[in-house]
């Protein structure tokens, strides 16, 4: 009985993290705002699997710590599934933790290459970080993978206006 309700919570888990990337992190709440922030957050510490059930709504809430809590759960209990990582790094990068950011966008390269995604949010990364020129070759990169998609069009024109803001 035990082992059904971890595998159905296991479950759970990677559908909560699946919905939630659908979203991605590429132009979330960013529109409109800085690229840069000085507020320091922390990640939550959440230790029991049932509370992932209704954690959909932190990332878009933008509540990072538990977001960032629940995905670093879900890589641990599937560390083969590439959107737990993206969703883990989106919540670090969000609570402007780029030192773990860089770390969990490594292992996503070493589980699923060069990919759209993985370009497309290193460059948003980069972006956040005030990074611009590394922000615009990881865009491009993901633009040449697969060019007219609307995310990376948008975050091409976040970033031009990112920077545009930095110069004035």
């Amino acid at each position: 009985m035990v082992r059904g309700a971890h595998a159905a919570a296991k479950l759970a888990a990677i559908g909560v993290v699946l919905a939630m990337t659908a979203a991605g992190c590429s132009s979330a709440g960013l529109v409109g705002k800085s690229a840069y922030g000085g507020a320091s957050l922390s990640v939550a510490d959440i230790t029991n699997i049932g509370d992932y059930t209704t954690e959909r709504a932190h990332f878009r809430n933008k509540d990072y710590g538990h977001s960032a809590a629940f995905y670093k759960r879900a890589v641990e209990l599937s560390p083969k599934t590439a959107e737990a990582y993206v969703g883990l790094g989106a919540s670090y990068d969000r609570l402007r933790r780029f030192d773990l950011s860089d770390r969990v966008y490594a292992s996503l390269y070493d589980l699923s290459g060069g990919t759209v995604q993985y370009y497309n949010n290193v460059g948003y990364s980069y972006m956040l970080r005030g990074k611009f020129n590394e922000a615009m070759t990881y865009f491009r990169k993901a633009e040449k993978l697969d060019p007219g998609n609307v995310i990376i069009t948008n975050n091409l024109q976040l970033l031009a206006n990112a920077a545009a803001k930095a110069r004035a």
